[in-house]
This record gives structure tokens, sequence and C-alpha cells, in this order.
């Protein structure tokens, strides 16, 4: 029996979605217009390299956070903006990756860019990196906002994964406009199910999440 391109297309798409626990998607299946930047899949990072689990640019989250995002991402384009996230879910392999990193203190190659003010030995201390992580549990997002226009990031005042008190949600050393964006972030997410971590304006995670105390470590792909 011969079968079309179509539908052995459509069985691999079918076997490769089939690879995610019950209870999960990949977002784009969801939000196919979203804007998806994995930070972890790439170099640009505060390791510096590509993180062990993630091995495609794949977004992937708990099929009840991805639906709430879908809203947000509605109320942002209703005033010409967009979402783009930097990071979902991530296997726990992804964080023994940070920590074994986090114990090399003669690496810090990325320390201008990520954590100039801070110590290495004191990420954890000061827990910027921690033994596990609520990405695992599927229903954390980290992300910004776009013009829908031109594409450009709003100036939330400090980058993505910077280590220090200016990625604090309160911090009071940032332009007006700079806070107004955060606001508009803030008051996004919170609008459609999401709290924040007061030390990083970008993470958020679903309030009532699905898998509130499992880590998951099935790799991105």
């Amino acid at each position: 029996m011969k079968y079309s391109f179509l539908t052995i297309l459509c069985f691999f798409l079918m076997q490769l979605h089939a690879q995610l626990p019950e209870g999960f998607v990949y977002v784009k299946d969801v939000i196919p217009d979203l804007d998806v930047d994995l930070r972890y899949h790439g170099k640009n990072n505060f390791v510096g390299t590509s993180i062990d689990g993630y091995e495609t640019n794949r977004l992937i989250l708990t099929e009840h956070a991805a639906k709430a995002l879908f809203l947000v991402q509605q109320y942002l384009q209703d005033r010409n903006l967009c979402l783009l996230v930097y990071d979902g879910y991530r296997p726990q392999r992804a964080v023994n990756h940070f920590i074994r990193w986090a114990k090399k203190l003669n690496d810090t190659l990325t320390k201008p860019s990520f954590y100039p003010d801070v110590a290495k030995a004191n990420l954890f201390k000061f827990e910027y990196i921690a033994s596990r992580s609520g990405h695992s549990k599927g229903s954390t997002v980290d992300l910004t906002i776009i013009d829908g226009n031109t594409g450009e990031l709003l100036d939330m005042g400090s980058t993505y994964d910077f280590f220090g008190e200016e990625s604090w949600g309160n911090y009071k050393g940032i332009t007006t406009q700079q806070k107004a964006n955060r606001v508009l972030l803030q008051h996004a997410m919170l609008k459609h199910g999401f709290r924040n971590y007061p030390k990083e304006w970008w993470h958020f995670t679903l309030i009532g999440e699905p898998f509130p105390y499992t880590f998951f470590d099935f790799p991105i792909k």
C-alpha cells in the first residue's frame, strides 16, 4: 500500500507530539504566531553554551499554561504588541547543567553581561540558581513584549537573565517608560492567571499549575 507524502508527514508529526507526557503541548500548536527564542537552546545565555535537554527551539508548556498564554497574546495583540518567550518547560537535566557550571568558579566568561556585580560563588546564595526550578513543572514562562509593527523589544530596564537588583520587579532605578513597560507585562500576565517572581521581571508561573510537585526531565525536541 502506498501512502502520500502528506499522510506520512502527518503520521510523523503525530509521533513527535505523542512523545510529550500527558497534559503537555507544543505551544505553537496553541499560539501559532507566538515568537519563541529559547535562550538555552543557543549560546546567548549566562552559561555561554547550549544547555542539556534543549535539542530544538520548540516551546513546551502544560496545556493549561499554553491556553492561558494564548489569552495574554490576544490581549497584547489588541494593543499592537506581541509576546516573545525566552523559556518555558525546562528539563531537570538543564538545571543540573546550571549547577555544574556554577561550581566552576574560574569560568566567568559571561560575567560582564549577566552577573557583573555578583560573585559567581554567591549565585546560589542569592537564589539566581537553584537545584530545582519551577520551570521543570511545565507551567512557568520567561518572556517579554515586542512591538507588533517593528518587532523591537520594549525596554524593561534590564536584559533577560540579568542577575542583579536591576531585574527585580520593584527596582526603582529605571525610567518612567521602563516602569510602565514592566507594569504592562505584569498586568497582562496577572489578568490571565500568571503570578510573577519578584526578583525577575520576566518570570511568571500559572496560578493553580497542574503539576505543582512534579519536576519533569524529558528533553525538548
